[in-house]
């Protein structure tokens, strides 16, 4: 895998543009209204929001993987102002992450797998090759 050798943000959003050409991930009827997390004010602002997250989350998957709904909610939380108390770290929404990872199953690029007695989401050689094509697209320009 090339992941490594690519800057995070441009790949994100060069695996995003890739994702909004596969039929099984679109964005679910309530996209429009839901917040990523308890720590956020406001849901997202940028239209195309939900491929930008998947994309994040293969992206984590192909780094961390097996990795679970619980460690993604973990890396996609964040801190919460609670006004005059100290801030505290939330985790991020279970459900977008969860609905993220069941589309990109659906679309072949991420596959359950069990390794000693834990289950995670590792990525498929479909889900490799599409990571390394951005890896080597970006790279060029």
């Amino acid at each position: 895998m090339r992941i490594q050798y690519a800057k995070p943000e441009t790949l994100i959003l060069a695996v995003a543009d890739k994702l909004k050409e596969v039929e099984h991930i679109q964005p679910p009827v309530w996209a429009s209204f839901v917040k990523t997390g308890v720590h956020k004010e406001r849901p997202p602002t940028q239209p195309d929001w939900w491929y930008i997250r998947t994309a994040a989350i293969l992206r984590k998957v192909a780094l961390m993987g097996p990795v679970g709904t619980n460690k993604l909610r973990v890396h996609f939380g964040g801190r919460k102002n609670r006004g005059h108390k100290p801030d505290a770290f939330r985790r991020g929404s279970g459900s977008v992450i969860r609905n993220a990872l069941q589309q990109l199953e659906a679309a072949g690029l991420v596959k359950q797998v069990e390794v000693h007695g834990h289950k995670g989401r590792v990525v498929t050689p479909q889900g490799e090759s599409l990571l390394d094509g951005c890896v080597i697209e970006v790279n060029k320009q």
